[in-house]
């Protein structure tokens, strides 16, 4: 392994993830804050929010598709040109979203435009995160797990970005901020774009992909391999993969939704919460790979899994006190477990799938994930709460996540050890 290729590589995967993951939190951001009002005028303001949550939801339904048409092209074609298109496709989609006209000047088209562009937004993630994971971890040899949390800390510095531009433009007043303030954050995308683009096409192709390509083992129909022949360990990975989704769009999104709607936090403060928040997630993320390298990825992440089941419910107590400081500690608390466990959820989802099929299996599993889990968390979410009035089934629903993610990883890494060759022995 060359060092310094690895750790080029890792960076290149680390600011495309940032600039993709804020592309998509852009989205759920505005979908708590504003889209309901622009785009659902004529619903009541909980219905609104359900609406606009539904919207949010179409972008991971669109995810398992750019999954496989990208995972395709990244174990056919190399990892490097996919992740190029991913990222113009995805900047694109975004940048069109701040030009949209709103319900008020175009009527039932403006939801249908928005919808559709978050489904191009979900097809460009769905490609890019595998990618991302295989680029940095295919570079890194027996470091994958602390490499290819190069493209997990995409996520924190994505959230971020994006809520800090969020937090600038709702200082506006609110006439401004409605009427273009919120266009800025999407506009931005496109000089993100830039700076991605030019990061990303420098680094060199997979060393892993390249020497498959030279002994002609490419698969010829990746999505057929795998669901012939690794279909359970997409089923599992999905299982595994449910907190380290889920987990961003209950602080990002629902938790956003219920602290200004129903708690009556105002929404820069609550933003700046979130910054906060991201930073921790930012600083402590590492960790979470860095003790999964030396321990393993599933024994960490089993670890973290059991801390956060002891954390939600304090989390969702210290919320629901409306305080800032308070959300502040519970949402800082709760991601510093599931944070870390993120960062080790990369390495641990190569490691299980052949090379060969790697790109496609991954991002079927993840996709697959964000699609069942990830998308449908803020929308289940507002329909416990808006039917129990209380935010504990909401508890009862992270909590069942977790207990979900520690089963699919208990299994899945009992079946990798399974599946690798015995060590071989001499006799004297």
């Amino acid at each position: 392994m060359s060092t310094t290729k690895a750790r080029g590589a890792g960076i290149a995967s680390f600011v495309g993830t940032s600039i993709e993951w804020y592309d998509f939190y852009i989205y759920g951001t505005a979908s708590a804050l504003v889209f309901g009002r622009l785009f659902f005028p004529e619903a009541s303001p909980a219905a609104g929010v359900m609406a606009s949550f539904a919207t949010f939801w179409v972008g991971f339904l669109a995810r398992p598709l750019g999954g496989i048409i990208f995972g395709h092209l990244g174990d056919r074609l190399g990892r490097k040109g996919t992740l190029v298109a991913t990222l113009l496709l995805m900047g694109g989609a975004t940048t069109l979203v701040g030009v949209l006209p709103t319900y008020a000047s175009v009527g039932v088209l403006a939801p249908i435009l928005l919808a559709v562009l978050r489904m191009v937004q979900g097809i460009a993630v769905g490609g890019e995160w595998g990618g991302a994971v295989l680029i940095a971890a295919e570079h890194a040899g027996p470091k994958r797990v602390l490499y290819a949390a190069f493209a997990q800390q995409g996520s924190p510095a994505g959230s971020i970005l994006a809520t800090a531009m969020f937090a600038l433009v709702s200082l506006l007043p609110d006439e401004a901020f409605l009427s273009y303030g919120w266009r800025i954050p999407f506009l931005a995308s496109a000089v993100l774009l830039v700076i991605g683009l030019v990061i990303r096409l420098r680094v060199e192709e997979s060393p892993e992909f390249v020497r498959m390509r030279e002994r002609r083992e490419v698969a010829r129909l990746p999505i057929a391999e795998v669901l012939r022949t690794a279909w359970p360990l997409v089923l599992l990975g999905i299982g595994a993969s449910g907190v380290g989704i889920a987990s961003a769009y209950f602080t990002n999104t629902f938790i956003l939704s219920w602290a200004t709607t129903d708690l009556g936090i105002a929404k820069g403060t609550m933003l700046n919460v979130l910054i906060i928040v991201s930073v921790v997630q930012f600083v402590t993320q590492p960790a979470g790979a860095v003790l999964g390298q030396r321990w393993g990825a599933a024994r960490y992440m089993l670890i973290a899994f059991a801390a956060l089941i002891v954390c939600t419910p304090i989390t969702f107590l210290m919320v629901g006190t409306g305080s800032p400081p308070l959300v502040t500690t519970g949402l800082a608390l709760s991601i510093v477990f599931s944070g870390t466990s993120y960062a080790a959820l990369a390495g641990f989802l190569a490691e299980v799938f052949p090379a060969r099929i790697r790109y496609t299996g991954i991002s079927l599993a993840y996709q697959l994930c964000g699609a069942l889990i990830g998308g449908t968390t803020p929308l289940i979410a507002q329909a416990l709460l808006n039917w129990s009035g209380t935010i504990w089934w909401v508890v009862a629903q992270y909590i069942f996540i977790i207990l979900l993610s520690m089963a699919c990883v208990t299994v899945l890494h009992r079946r990798a050890a399974a599946a690798r060759p015995a060590p071989v022995t001499t006799g004297a």
